[in-house]
């Protein structure tokens, strides 16, 4: 990677200096491009100015919080984001990946493992070679230009949101488990909470106009994960 004449961008958002300093230098000997901001408004705006490909955001930020700098970041960017959050409180974690974070660590943490879950997102592919756009009733997906259009609507998802729905939808009649889909769209090798999967799949359910009562794209298999629904 060292070597990369365009290294990968990482934006650390820490309003702790020494931390940010820690974890931006780590990112620097991994070989990618990074730096650092220690206030949510000025990481709105560094965000416009630079377009990281990853940002590494504190929930705990003062003023303007890490959950306000997400939904903002999501207006406009796509975006990898991994939350930092110093309470290990379920409710503060569905909180940040509702709002669109797709990953998520609880401190204290391994400036290590920081750097492993970048290089995690940033190897999931923005497309894929499997070309084929893909129909449920009204619901298309379209892997190659990582697009979902419901009717002749555009559905604006994040990453790991069409990341999710990409894995179910290449596999309709496949039961997926939680696990296997936290496989498939954050790598084998991720450890956490296994419920961050009922999030995104809450999320994609609400941008899709689908219900978990009576679900027409996403189903769940009661006792074992989801699967694609066909749409009618």
């Amino acid at each position: 990677m060292n070597n990369d004449p365009t290294p990968p961008r990482v934006l650390v958002v820490e309003d702790e200096l020494v931390l940010a300093g820690v974890v931006v230098n780590y990112l620097l000997r991994a070989g990618f491009d990074a730096r650092a901001v220690h206030e949510g408004s000025r990481a709105v705006s560094a965000v416009r100015e630079w377009s990281p490909d990853v940002v590494v955001l504190d929930l705990g930020l003062p003023g303007l919080d890490g959950l306000e700098v997400c939904r903002q970041l999501r207006v406009f960017s796509d975006c990898y984001v991994i939350m930092l959050t110093a309470r290990a409180d379920e409710e503060d974690t569905l909180t940040g990946l509702s709002v669109g974070a797709d990953d998520y660590m609880t401190k204290p943490f391994s400036v290590r493992e920081l750097v492993a879950r970048v290089r995690t997102q940033l190897r999931r592919p923005r497309g894929t070679t499997a070309g084929v756009s893909r129909t449920f009733g009204l619901l298309l997906v379209d892997p190659v230009a990582r697009q979902v259009l419901l009717g002749d609507c555009a559905v604006e998802l994040t990453p790991t949101e069409f990341d999710v729905l990409e894995a179910l939808s290449a596999r309709p009649s496949m039961a997926f488990s939680r696990r296997q889909l936290i496989d498939s769209v954050w790598g084998s090798h991720w450890v956490g909470d296994e419920h961050l999967v009922d999030v995104h799949i809450g999320n994609l359910r609400r941008k899709l106009g689908d219900s978990a009562t009576d679900p027409r794209y996403v189903v769940t298999v009661r006792g074992h994960g989801y699967r694609m629904g066909q749409g009618s």
